[in-house]
C-alpha cells in the first residue's frame, strides 16, 4: 500500500475532522477538491435572529464552523435580518408571523454578543443579508423568482405535505429558500452548513451558484440536538434546552439530569474531546465506571467554555453540596410521565412515576417537606413541572427517580 504524504495526510485528517458529528456531506469529492487548493474557504452558515438567545442546540452548528476556522478557513457568520422578517416555513404546518424590523435588530444584536463564546472573532465575518437584499427592486426579485418553479418548491417536504393537506402556503414563504439561497451567491460560500432540516435551502444555495456562474458550494448537514427529554428538538418554547447564557450552577443541574444514552449524543455534537478519549470513556463505562463521571465532565466542559473554569468548578461543588450530600444512588431509576396539559403538578408526577402510591400520599409528603426536585424542597402543593423539563425527584432519604416529563 503507498504511504501518504504529509499534505495528503493533512487533508484527509482535516475531512475526519470536518465530517465529525456531521449528518450527510454533499458533495466530499468537491470538497475534497477544495481543501486541496490550500486556499482559505468561504465557510457560511446562516442564524436567522427569530430569538434573542443562543442555546446549545445551535451551538452545534457554531462548534462545526470554529473546527473549520481552526483548520484556516473563513467563517461568515450570516445573521438573517432580512429573511427573519419572512418567516422560515422550515418544519412548519401553518404560515410563520414575520418578525419587525425593530424585533430583528434587537435579537441580532444579541446574538453578536453571544457568538464569540464559540467563534473566534479573528477569523469571523458577521454579515447581515438585508445588506443585498434590501438592494433588490420588484424586477431583481421577480428575476430570482423565475429560476423556479412551483412545483420545484413543492418538492421540499414540509410545503408538500401543506399542499397535499390543503393547507395555505402563501407566497412570501417561497421567497423565502430563494433568498437563503442567493446569500450564498452574494457571498461567494465554498461551503455552507445547516441542520437536516435545512437541506433543501442549502441545496437551493447550489442550484442558484450555478445559475448565476458559480463554483456550486458544497453542503454540510448537521443532526437536530435532542434536548434534555431526549425525544424532541431542543427548543426554548418546549423548556428541554440548556441556553448558552444559563447561570453555571443551571447548566449543571441540566446537563447533569440527561439519560445515560443522551449523554454520549451530547459528547458528540457539543464536545471539543478527541473522539479517541469519548470512545475511551464508553469502554470505561461498559467496564463498570459509573456515567455520572462523565457527565460531570461533559457539564465542567460546557460551563467552562460558555463562563470560565472558575465558574464550572464552583457549579459542581454546589452540585456535590446539594445533591451528594444527600448520596445519589447510582443505580437511580429513570422514568418518564405523561402532561397532555403542557404541565403536571409535582403530586400526580411522583404517582405516575411511581414514587408514591396515590397523590394524596404525595400532598401528605410534600406538607411534612419531605419532597425535592432537583435537591430543592418542594413546599408548594400546587408546583408544576412543564412538558420537556427532566427531574430529580427525591422522597425522603432513599427514594430517587430521574423524570422526563412528556
Amino acid at each position: 500500500m503507498t504511504e501518504m504524504t504529509q499534505p495528503e495526510k493533512i487533508q484527509t485528517d482535516a475531512l475526519a475532522q470536518i465530517k465529525r458529528g456531521a449528518h450527510e456531506l454533499l458533495l466530499e469529492d468537491e470538497l475534497k477538491q477544495r481543501l486541496a487548493s490550500g486556499r482559505p474557504l468561504r465557510v457560511k452558515a446562516g442564524f436567522d435572529p427569530t430569538a434573542p438567545d443562543l442555546h446549545l442546540g445551535h451551538t452545534v452548528l457554531l462548534n462545526k464552523m470554529r473546527q473549520l476556522q481552526d483548520l484556516g478557513h473563513h467563517a461568515l457568520f450570516l445573521i438573517g435580518d432580512f429573511t427573519g422578517m419572512i418567516g422560515d416555513p422550515t418544519g412548519k404546518n401553518t404560515t410563520r408571523p414575520p418578525l419587525s424590523r425593530e424585533q430583528v435588530l434587537s435579537n441580532a444584536q444579541s446574538y453578536r454578543e453571544q457568538v464569540f463564546k464559540v467563534l473566534d472573532p479573528e477569523k469571523t465575518e458577521i454579515v447581515f443579508n438585508s445588506t443585498w437584499m434590501d438592494k433588490f427592486n420588484a424586477v431583481d426579485l421577480i428575476k430570482l423568482a423565475a429560476t423556479h418553479t412551483v412545483a420545484q418548491m413543492l418538492e421540499r417536504d414540509d410545503f408538500g405535505k401543506r399542499y397535499k393537506s390543503n393547507q395555505p402556503i402563501a407566497i412570501h414563504e417561497f421567497v423565502y429558500p430563494l433568498v437563503q439561497g442567493y446569500d450564498s451567491v452574494a457571498l461567494k460560500a465554498d461551503i455552507e452548513l445547516g441542520g437536516t432540516d435545512q437541506k433543501f435551502n442549502l441545496l437551493m444555495g447550489r442550484e442558484l451558484q450555478k445559475h448565476y456562474g458559480q463554483p456550486a458550494q458544497c453542503v454540510l448537514t448537521m443532526p437536530l440536538l435532542e434536548g434534555l427529554d431526549g425525544v424532541n428538538k431542543m427548543s426554548k418554547s418546549l423548556g428541554n434546552y440548556v441556553g448558552i447564557t444559563d447561570a453555571p450552577q443551571d447548566m449543571f443541574g441540566k446537563l447533569m439530569s440527561i439519560s445515560d444514552e443522551l449523554m454520549w449524543r451530547y459528547l458528540e455534537l457539543l464536545s471539543f474531546r478527541s473522539i479517541g478519549e469519548i470512545d475511551g470513556w464508553r469502554e470505561e463505562v461498559a467496564a463498570g465506571r459509573n456515567p455520572r463521571d462523565i457527565k460531570v465532565l461533559l457539564a465542567q466542559e460546557i460551563i467552562a467554555r460558555f463562563h470560565s473554569q472558575q465558574a464550572a468548578e464552583a457549579a459542581l461543588a454546589e452540585f456535590e453540596a446539594r445533591f451528594r450530600q444527600g448520596v445519589l444512588p447510582d443505580d437511580m431509576p429513570e422514568t418518564s410521565v405523561s402532561a397532555p396539559g403542557g404541565s403536571i403538578v409535582v403530586s400526580q408526577l411522583l404517582k405516575q412515576a411511581g414514587l408514591v402510591g396515590s397523590t394524596s400520599e404525595a400532598m401528605r409528603m410534600i406538607q411534612q417537606g419531605a419532597v425535592k426536585l432537583d435537591g430543592e424542597r418542594v413546599n408548594d402543593k400546587a408546583a408544576v413541572v412543564e412538558v420537556g423539563k427532566v427531574v430529580v425527584a427525591q422522597i425522603g432519604k432513599r427514594k430517587f427517580a430521574r423524570i422526563t416529563v412528556r
